[in-house]
């Protein structure tokens, strides 16, 4: 699993000019999943993302994770993220994992999300999604897990 995570001010999707989710101060992560992830991947991730260390304390270091700071994490699936874009001007998602099996990773990445954190939101897997962020900072990092 690949997740590029954005500390935000503010950030929403919407679909078909309907709002879906929407977070206040947190991150804003992008989630592709490859061929052969699994749940023990999610579990690892979702881990990570809550316990990461971007947020500033009260000198400017980047020592607060968002758990800390009571942000809202707001999950987006993005299968572009695990794109082969080594050749050519044409991108392959060889790498990428199957419909069905990303959907179903993701799903369960959302649901254990919200069963460990209190303010989760979410894209919707599958959907042409408009993503509106503030990144704070800039701040971006990308994760494996």
């Amino acid at each position: 699993m690949i997740a590029l995570l954005q500390r935000v001010s503010q950030a929403r999707i919407d679909i078909d000019g309907e709002t879906v989710g929407c977070i206040q101060r947190g991150l804003l992560v992008l989630v592709g999943i490859e061929r052969g992830d699994d749940r023990s991947n999610a579990d690892r991730l979702l881990s990570r993302l809550l316990g990461y260390r971007v947020f500033p304390d009260s000198e400017g270091r980047m020592n607060l994770s968002l758990t800390q700071i009571a942000g809202g994490l707001l999950l987006v699936p993005q299968f572009t993220l695990v794109a082969d874009t080594r050749k050519g001007t044409r991108p392959s998602f060889s790498c990428a994992a199957s419909p069905a099996q990303g959907r179903q990773l993701f799903e369960y990445l959302l649901a254990q999300a919200h069963l460990g954190y209190a303010s989760v939101a979410a894209g919707v897997f599958g959907a042409d999604m408009q993503v509106t962020l503030t990144n704070d900072g800039p701040v971006t990092f990308t994760l494996h897990a």
